[in-house]
């Protein structure tokens, strides 16, 4: 959409690497682009900002802001852009590259020991559903079953 609202070119970008590199580079560097948080929004955040201004359109706010009886791709790609192209785009925050990265590695950790966790858990019950009793200092068990 250019400046005065005008579509200029319209069409589907498929979520693969491929398609979003051949748009980024159909387009002119620094050209304003909305991309919807969703699941995938990181990879092609990153891709597009390499060469353009991206806004991280918030789905919710801008649900408020342009609700439309009909919803499909073509109307809420057109919807976004004319919400970016009037400057009342509600964006989400993203943060520097570096507190993405910390962020992830903080949340891999907290699923690690959650993970660790359950499984501690299952083995202790497993010891307990088969009254199975380990002396703790010399890591001798006696399973008297039954």
């Amino acid at each position: 959409m250019d400046n005065d609202g005008r579509l200029i070119r319209h069409g589907r970008v498929e979520n693969s690497l491929e398609d979003t590199n051949r748009f980024s580079n159909s387009l002119p560097p620094s050209t304003n682009i909305a991309v919807v948080s969703s699941s995938t929004w990181y990879w092609s955040y990153k891709l597009l900002s390499s060469r353009h201004k991206v806004s991280l359109s918030n789905p919710v706010k801008n649900k408020a802001i342009a609700s439309a009886k009909v919803k499909t791709d073509k109307v809420d790609s057109i919807m976004l852009a004319t919400l970016l192209r009037g400057g009342f785009l509600a964006e989400s925050y993203v943060p520097p590259s570096e507190i993405i990265e910390l962020r992830e590695l903080v949340r891999h950790r907290a699923n690690l020991v959650r993970e660790r966790t359950r499984i501690k858990n299952l083995i202790h019950s497993y010891i307990l559903m088969n009254n199975i009793h380990i002396d703790q200092y010399s890591r001798k068990y006696n399973a008297s079953l039954f």
